[in-house]
């Protein structure tokens, strides 16, 4: 450990009465500040800790109250990198014990009239095995935002290298030449080489920093709940593509009482998604059963329907001076294949590398070429991803019997071929190009 981060010490738990005065006088030092406590920036906290990095982690809400059953009824599909990093972190009990994994992926083109429980050779049906996957793990593990959050905060709070200011409103930022500080409502100032923006879309540090964005608004929103359904799922999720977009049932660990139940993710034209969401829950449930082509049998809504309006948005760069933009205030894409939460846990793993290793040589963690050097390990994989899920959003949306004959006839096509399903599996898996230790589940 350098000399400069010896120095750096420990934030108190609790702040002694009278003293906000000398906690301005003095901020207090950390090895990085993470603004964002969602799960992009808790995973990044633990991940630098574990590095032996002081970490403060500023988040603006109260992080227990983002645990609430009807907060966010959000689940993500862990893919196998990425579930490699959450078990060298400590979670390969959550997701063995919590998380039902994806044994395999049935995509069809919605207007072709396939139904989703067809023979494997049916024609315009892809189907990706976990067994053909190399290595042969699941092809994800789907889990509860909230579950997996409240494990996170769980460490988080216990671990002696991190400080969490929550709920902390940021009264003003300062990124000079030599150090960044952030000053919270209450008076306390935090000091740190290097800010770390985890803030989300409309990322704030990102904007207050100049960093353009590119992107555009999808005429799209994604209606998000959980059903429970009268067939199991065999762990097999599915995804059926309409000219509003994806229509895609992912399998979740069976009810206590035995039922079987699975997420929704229903795309819809913006304009509808209001009347999706005033829907009974009987009606509801009847829409879904009917684009399902009920192979699942009969289903119940079984959690609160929220929506989310979709976007694509990718910065012009993932740095200014003295700060760093990871997960969506760098990259924000369309769910068609349920990548933007792994997406950010790349960013986690390649930037605790980066920051770590430049901690070990002794260098300073805010510099520019420490930076760039995660720049350039993230930007390729990202702007592909975003590339990619744009052109297959587009090309689902063309409507008429000719386009559907086209794309039925593709993804029989990457049916027959083997090695073009291992390929979308790998790269879809997080298991493809130059990957930091912790995707290959290694704490370093």
């Amino acid at each position: 450990m350098s000399d400069s981060r010896k120095s750096r010490a420990k934030a108190p738990e609790t702040m002694p009465a009278g003293s906000e005065q000398a906690a301005a006088r003095e901020p207090l030092l950390h090895d990085a500040l993470i603004v964002g406590g969602g799960l992009n920036g808790l995973t990044l906290a633990l991940a630098l800790a574990e590095h032996d990095l002081e970490v403060g982690l500023i988040e603006r809400a109260d992080p227990d109250a983002h645990l609430a059953p009807g907060f966010d009824g959000r689940v993500s599909a862990i893919a196998s990198s990425s579930a490699r990093m959450l078990r060298a972190l400590g979670f390969g009990d959550l997701l063995d014990e919590v998380g039902c994994p994806i044994r395999a992926i049935r995509v069809t083109d919605g207007g072709d009239n396939v139904r989703m429980d067809s023979r494997r050779g049916a024609p315009g049906l892809l189907h990706f095995d976990s067994a053909e996957a190399e290595p042969a793990e699941p092809l994800g593990i789907m889990l509860e935002n909230r579950t997996l959050r409240a494990a996170l905060l769980e460490r988080l709070r216990a671990h002696p290298r991190v400080r969490l200011y929550a709920p902390a409103s940021i009264e003003s930022r300062e990124r000079g030449a030599d150090e960044a500080r952030i000053r919270l409502a209450d008076g306390r100032e935090l000091a740190a080489p290097v800010i770390v923006a985890c803030d989300g879309r409309p990322s704030a540090l990102r904007k207050e920093a100049g960093i353009r964005t590119a992107g555009w608004q999808y005429d799209a929103t994604a209606i998000v709940t959980v059903l429970a359904h009268e067939k199991p799922h065999r762990n097999v999720a599915s995804e059926l593509f309409y000219s509003a977009g994806p229509f895609a049932q992912l399998p979740m660990n069976d009810l206590p009482d035995g039922r079987h139940r699975s997420a929704l993710v229903w795309t819809v034209h913006s304009k509808d998604a209001e009347g999706v969401k005033a829907l009974s829950p009987r009606a509801f449930a009847h829409e879904a059963e009917k684009r399902m082509g009920s192979f699942l049998g009969k289903l119940e809504v079984i959690a609160p329907v929220q929506s989310f309006p979709l976007n694509l948005q990718h910065a012009e760069r993932y740095w200014a001076n003295r700060l760093i933009l990871v997960g969506d205030a760098a990259h924000g894409i369309h769910p068609i294949a349920g990548q933007g939460l792994n997406l950010g846990l790349r960013d986690v793993a390649a930037l605790t590398e980066v920051l770590s290793d430049a901690a070990r040589h002794g260098l300073d963690l805010g510099h520019p070429d420490v930076a760039r050097r995660y720049e350039r390990w993230r930007r390729g994989d990202n702007f592909t991803t975003a590339f990619t899920t744009d052109v297959l959003v587009r090309l689902f949306a063309i409507p008429g019997r000719p386009a559907e004959r086209i794309r039925s006839t593709g993804l029989a096509a990457v049916n027959r071929l083997p090695f073009l399903r291992r390929a979308f599996m790998a790269i879809a898996r997080g298991e493809t190009g130059d990957r930091p230790p912790l995707l290959r589940g290694e704490l370093g």
